[in-house]
């Protein structure tokens, strides 16, 4: 009887240790990850970098559909903003007579409504990013980012179809070509990466609060009218004492700084004096937090967007 008592139990068979497993034991051991689920910042990256064709071929073909119904076209990339421009010369220019202030006033009116609507467009494509496209979202697995950028990179390449008719306007103004027309492109450089995270950040936003998409209009024309699309900050900082902390807000401004610069590269009569103190610092700060912020903090939500 005691040797019976003694002896020691009978070992466990393998189906018998695997029941003792937790699920995430069995699952890790199995080499099984969860469906979704958030890859580390360097993988994500990589898989952003692999499916950078998709990302150009999805934002040509998103620019080629926009005006395919209309039996203009393709034209409506530039007149579009030359009609806003044209809205804003009579409005501003003649009846509120703020063309007092500037040299070259069509230049600088024109120059102001291209670059901000570039941000300004890129940030109501982001908001809706994610929202508007949940069934490819669901269907396929991609790094979600793919959209936010792809949509920028849109909002890019109807930009630089406008800058032709920019670059028409300058001249029949008679705004010579000069060597700073060579600094445009590290300003659109910055500005996309600004416009982009900005984007990444909406698109987050958007994917949780569709509502915030009929609210960005509105937030979006105050800070058109804040940012000196119209009328020069600097006239108005020399004209009026206003208080310290409104001027540094109106220069450090970072769609104010992306137009100012702009300007300065392509319109002979805008000078450096004109510009805020560090102007390309801040216009390389605004860049990298918004780009390396907002990247950061949609890649956090990466596993969440299309569910729910």
């Amino acid at each position: 009887m005691s040797q019976v008592l003694d002896a020691p139990p009978p070992p466990r068979t393998t189906s018998t240790a695997a029941a003792a497993l937790s699920p995430a034991e069995l699952a890790a051991r199995h080499g099984l990850t969860v469906s979704g689920a958030r890859p580390s910042l360097p993988a994500y990256v990589r898989q952003l970098w692999q499916r950078r064709h998709f990302i150009t071929a999805f934002a040509t073909a998103k620019l080629t559909a926009q005006y395919s119904q209309a039996k203009l076209g393709q034209l409506w990339q530039v007149m579009t903003p030359l009609l806003n421009a044209a809205v804003y010369y009579f409005i501003f220019g003649v009846l509120m007579d703020t063309k007092r202030d500037v040299a070259d006033y069509v230049p600088f009116l024109v120059t102001g409504v291209f670059v901000f609507t570039f941000t300004q467009q890129s940030v109501m494509a982001g908001t809706r990013a994610i929202s508007g496209s949940l069934g490819l979202v669901r269907a396929l697995h991609f790094p979600r980012a793919s959209l936010p950028i792809s949509y920028c990179l849109q909002q890019l390449q109807q930009l630089l179809f406008s800058m032709g008719a920019l670059v028409v306007i300058l001249l029949c103004f008679g705004v010579p070509p000069t060597a700073s027309w060579l600094l445009v492109v590290p300003v659109l450089a910055l500005q996309f990466t600004f416009n982009t995270g900005l984007a990444l950040v909406m698109a987050r936003l958007g994917s949780k609060t569709p509502d915030i998409a009929q609210l960005m209009p509105f937030v979006l024309r105050t800070w058109m009218y804040g940012s000196g699309v119209m009328w020069s900050i600097d006239a108005v900082l020399k004209d009026r004492h206003l208080p310290h902390a409104v001027q540094v807000l109106l220069e450090c401004n970072p769609a104010a700084v992306y137009i100012d610069l702009m300007r300065f590269a392509l319109i002979d009569t805008f000078h450096a004096d004109q510009l805020p103190h560090h102007v390309w610092a801040w216009a390389l700060g605004w860049a990298l937090l918004a780009g390396i912020g907002g990247f950061i903090y949609f890649w956090k939500a990466e596993e969440t967007y299309g569910r729910g």
